[in-house]
């Protein structure tokens, strides 16, 4: 493979970021060649250097240590706010100044205006105030990114900030940034290639890709069950046009990704919900569970579900040791994975894939078509091609990945405790996985993350007591 070559702007851009006293003592080597190595994996001596100098920083700055720090520490600190494409040489601005397809799509129905997803929204609004009244554009703006109608007597651009606003910091999606956050990979925290080459460099965002990001790839993520692929092309379906696809019951405290579990609801509330559990969607998450036959909960957390579906109604006020219950029941299921893949290297990686992912793929060998509420009302087999082979591929990976990153960034704030009985079951299976018997060891660990979720189930039952 030929090595990429850098626009000379860009090196430029490089020297003078790295020499900016706004970045004094964040990590950087220097290659034999006398060039900066820019790029340092997260899991590099160099990347760890870099987080937790970021981490340090945002004390500094007063910047809450919580999912998104690195990205609001780095963009805090850049003195331009302009960054240059590796590619192309263009300097774009880190602000979300860039309209999405959807924006795109909503200004030409409204004013047939055509614009690119390069192009200012600043300098659009600019171009249309030339052949429409302001107060018409601006009435658009505030309805399109759900503002209060008391901004309508700002000036058109502080009212654009405001919409800048909106998309960095809270619910909408109609703008984006001439660059991606990417730190600790990128010294200055973005992506080398900026949006203008975007589509080039990432092949998955390619025009004939593009439909992935359809799928939840937190599914992957969180090692969810349920039928994962219909769940995936019932969120890009119709019936979620103009809305957010809404777990009922939170992914990320190990319920199903499922099509019976994803309703629509507007995008700024499903932000909000985030992964709270609420007593509205217990009693949705039953309601589908009695229709559909089924139990909206991963394996790895189905007695303390079923033990919450007893108590909740007696103890509504106890919702958040609930939480704390399913999250600590996943926490630890992530790491007895982390265990088995840090310790167990390829093999390891094998055991997870073989024996916990391939089992799914069967959900992915249909197309399907969906009936109110996410029932399926058909499916059929799907023609297997080169695309449809590397959806395995993607799942693999990413799932993989994911562990390894929740090991590195959550357990700061998560609750991991394991006993020297279960230290030595999860190493029992670890010492066997050369042997590669699968089937006995799945059933290992399944005996291993039962007996953990059973421990949960007691100490849930003693707080209760407590509390009583």
């Amino acid at each position: 493979m030929a090595e990429k070559i850098w626009h000379e702007k860009f090196i430029e851009y490089m020297d003078f970021i790295v020499n900016h006293p706004n970045y004094k003592g964040l990590e950087i080597k220097k290659k034999s060649d006398g060039s900066y190595s820019w790029i340092a994996t997260a899991q590099s001596e160099v990347g760890k250097a870099r987080q937790k100098w970021a981490l340090e920083k945002a004390k500094e700055l007063g910047i809450p240590n919580e999912p998104g720090v690195y990205a609001k520490v780095m963009f805090a600190i850049h003195p331009t706010k302009s960054k240059v494409c590796q590619t192309c040489g263009k300097t774009m601005s880190l602000y979300y100044v860039y309209p999405n397809p959807n924006l795109i799509k909503a200004i030409k129905q409204e004013f047939n205006y055509d614009c690119d997803t390069c192009t200012s929204v600043y300098d659009i609004v600019d171009m249309l105030l030339n052949n429409f009244d302001e107060d018409i554009v601006k009435k658009f703006l505030i309805n399109k990114f759900k503002l209060n109608n008391k901004l309508f007597t700002l000036p058109w651009r502080k009212l654009l900030d405001y919409c800048e606003d909106a998309c960095r910091n809270g619910p909408s999606n109609l703008l984006g940034p001439g660059a991606m956050s990417n730190f600790p990979d990128r010294f200055d925290g973005f992506h080398t290639y900026n949006r203008c080459c975007r589509s080039k460099e990432d092949k998955g965002r390619s025009a004939e890709n593009l439909r992935s990001y359809t799928k939840d790839r937190r599914a992957y993520e969180y090692w969810s069950d349920g039928n994962i692929h219909a769940a995936n092309q019932y969120m890009g379906s119709g019936f979620f046009k103009g809305t957010s696809a809404d777990h009922v019951g939170p992914i990320s405290l190990g319920f199903l990704h499922d099509p019976l579990f994803l309703r629509p609801m507007p995008t700024g509330e499903n932000s909000s919900k985030r992964d709270r559990l609420q007593y509205d969607d217990i009693e949705t998450i039953i309601d589908i569970e009695v229709a559909n036959n089924i139990c909206g909960m991963s394996w790895y957390s189905k007695e303390i579900w079923e033990f919450i579906k007893y108590h909740y109604k007696y103890h509504p006020e106890y919702l958040e040791s609930f939480w704390n219950a399913l999250k600590t029941s996943r926490n630890t299921y992530m790491n007895f994975l982390w265990m088995i893949i840090h310790y167990g290297k390829q093999d390891g990686i094998n055991f997870c894939v073989e024996a916990l992912l391939r089992p799914n793929l069967h959900y992915f060998e249909y197309d399907y078509e969906f009936g109110p509420l996410g029932k399926i009302i058909k499916k059929t087999k799907r023609n297997i091609t080169d695309s449809t082979k590397k959806e395995a591929e993607r799942y693999f990976r990413i799932a993989i990945q994911s562990v390894l990153d929740y090991h590195e960034k959550e357990n700061r704030h998560q609750k991991f405790i394991i006993t020297k009985e279960e230290k030595k079951k999860i190493w029992s299976i670890i010492y066997q996985l050369k042997y590669r018997n699968y089937t006995l060891l799945k059933t290992k660990l399944v005996e291993l993350v039962k007996g953990h979720e059973n421990a949960v189930l007691m100490e849930l039952l003693n707080e209760l007591k407590n509390k009583n």
